[in-house]
């Protein structure tokens, strides 16, 4: 017999505003301690200097992470001009200076190369694997990263330029698709400016459905938490679970469907609801999420099902 998980059976989404200065994993623990969950996720990591969107699943809410981690994203971001840092940001060590500093009109006319499908190469101090390791290890100890490093196509939907608050900054917003690193953004247009850059602040601000406007920053959640009405006020900030789906198409079922589709059978679909259906669906019944379903061939087949009481 498994082990019984400690916590509650707590599912659906918290929207956490992160601050900077701790890492996704950390918020993620914090949410899960403040609603006593069982089960908690988080989509999209953020690094430990970012703030912003940050998206946390409890319970069955993590089958819904692949959604949000393929969904387009913007950020808003400090540029520091003059200075290339061997981490792209602002945490790193120097690696070249310039006394070059572009006008705006040269600033915004360079953005114009960083729209659609662009080949970008990852940070050096990134995430990705390099012969078994994370490239951010091996760079850490010392090895030569960089020739083991290939470009990747990503895709930029958009890019504003925003401001210049003095000479040595800019502020600039992107919407862009999965995989795309906006330190290597920065590192790349001030290569091109020909005054170098790194990322000095970074603000994610949008991240699928969820928007800034609901989320809710991480100590006011702290403090919700042990409040004396700590469970009312803080359901007041969990979303349901199909709030992560909003972009595929949902198909109500019977009661007899949503128990086939339980017990992992594919269901029929029938009528004029066939038509108007293609790839991932969500069924759902009696305006509950039942499953995550692919359509194929004029039936549901259930990919993930949703264990809720």
């Amino acid at each position: 017999m498994g082990r019984r998980r400690k916590g509650l059976p707590i599912n659906g989404w918290v929207i956490v505003d992160k601050p900077s200065d701790i890492t996704s994993t950390a918020v993620v623990g914090v949410v899960r301690r403040l609603f006593n969950a069982q089960k908690a996720g988080h989509a999209g990591t953020l690094d430990p200097i970012a703030t912003g969107i940050l998206p946390v699943a409890l319970g069955e809410a993590t089958k819904t992470v692949p959604y949000i981690v393929a969904a387009e994203k913007s950020y808003r971001f400090t540029m520091r001009l003059g200075e290339a840092r061997d981490t792209d940001d602002r945490e790193g060590e120097v690696t070249a200076m310039s006394d070059k500093r572009p006008s705006d009109a040269e600033f915004a006319a360079a953005l114009g190369a960083f729209h659609g499908a662009i080949e970008q190469r990852p940070p050096r101090y990134s995430a990705i694997k390099l012969q078994g390791e994370r490239a951010y290890d091996l760079a850490r100890a010392g090895e030569e990263v960089d020739d083991l490093i290939k470009p990747r196509q990503v895709h930029i939907y958009a890019t504003r330029f925003l401001e210049r608050p003095d000479a040595d900054h800019a502020v600039i917003e992107v919407d862009c698709s999965k995989g795309t690193y906006v330190r290597a953004i920065a590192r790349d247009l001030g290569v091109q400016l020909g005054c170098y850059g790194h990322v000095e602040a970074l603000r994610r601000i949008r991240l699928g459905p969820f928007l800034e406007s609901r989320a809710i920053a991480l100590d006011k959640l702290s403090d919700l938490g042990h409040s004396a009405d700590a469970a009312e006020t803080l359901s007041a900030h969990l979303h349901p679970i199909e709030t992560a789906l909003d972009d595929i198409p949902a198909l109500a079922l019977s009661g007899a469907d949503a128990t086939r589709l339980k017990q992992g059978q594919a269901v029929l679909v029938r009528g004029r609801d066939a038509p108007i259906l293609e790839g991932s669906v969500l069924a759902t019944h009696k305006g509950h999420p039942v499953a995550l379903t692919e359509y194929v061939r004029g039936e549901l087949k259930p990919v993930r099902v949703f264990n809720l009481s």
